[in-house]
């Protein structure tokens, strides 16, 4: 007879109470700790999903009211452009771009020889309609570069369209051909 096997017949009183015992809280375990512990580990998983849910919401609402206010800031920009920046009318562009132009190019030793100007057709109900003007002048370089500094930085809406420089003979000034855009508000009716 083996050890465990006369242990056990000689303390049954003792083993099948125990064994018993043991048993029943493997049952125990079985049937009601173990479900619930993973019902309470599930929990937990549904707890940790719904905090990263909770912290994707919060920063998908920043970044819906940073959106609203971008947009909000952007109109405001946009208005101010529209109100302060762009001239008023037609009349007002031309004003601006007959007069600022050549005044610049005096300003810079550039001597103005021609220009012409036109004004692209108006979109119907379109908020802004487009006043273009190509310009002849002469000048030495360094007068170029003065003058396009001073268009360029001038406060006034001209957008640089492109600049052609020739030269006929050296020594000679260069010829510029400029051609610049402004833009100005038209009215509801797109006049």
């Amino acid at each position: 007879m083996t050890l465990l096997k006369r242990m056990f017949v000689e303390k049954r009183a003792v083993a099948v109470p125990l064994l018993l015992a043991l048993l029943a809280n493997a049952l125990v375990y079985a049937i009601v700790v173990y479900p619930k512990a993973r019902r309470a580990a599930a929990a937990v998983d549904r707890a940790a999903a719904a905090a990263d849910a909770l912290k994707a919401a919060e920063r998908d609402q920043a970044a819906a009211r940073a959106l609203v206010t971008g947009k909000a800031r952007a109109e405001e920009e946009l208005a101010t452009f529209f109100d302060r920046v762009l001239p008023a009318d037609r009349i007002a562009a031309q004003r601006m771009t007959y007069s600022r132009v050549p005044g610049l190019a005096r300003k810079a030793n550039v001597r103005y020889e021609a220009g012409s100007f036109e004004r692209d057709p108006d979109v119907k109900g379109g908020r802004v309609g487009r006043l273009h003007s190509r310009m002849v002048l002469q000048c030495d370089y360094e007068s170029f570069r003065r003058f396009i500094y001073e268009l360029d930085t001038s406060p006034e809406f001209l957008i640089i369209d492109s600049v052609a420089i020739a030269q006929g003979e050296v020594g000679k000034p260069l010829t510029l051909t400029l051609d610049v855009s402004t833009y100005y508000r038209t009215k509801a009716n797109g006049t």
